[in-house]
């Protein structure tokens, strides 16, 4: 079994698709609160994006916890 967790960033969020369509089969795919996604327009822009920081810190929490449930057997 993967665990996968896909992120992207962009200008706008015209990447979404682009995100869902990579979902493969026997794959446990975490969530966030949010797509994961950070925008910006210039570079180091995504660096700044608040709501896109606290979307991967918490896509990160929880593909921890559940990398932890999973080891447990």
């Amino acid at each position: 079994m993967k665990i996968i967790a896909f992120n992207g960033s962009a200008r706008k969020d015209g990447n979404t698709a682009a995100l869902i369509k990579h979902v493969i089969s026997q794959m446990v795919v975490p969530g966030s609160s949010y797509w994961n996604i950070g925008a910006g327009r210039e570079k180091g822009d995504v660096e700044k994006d608040d709501e896109g920081l606290r979307t991967m810190t918490n896509l990160g929490r929880n593909m921890a916890w559940l990398l932890q449930k999973l080891a447990v057997k």
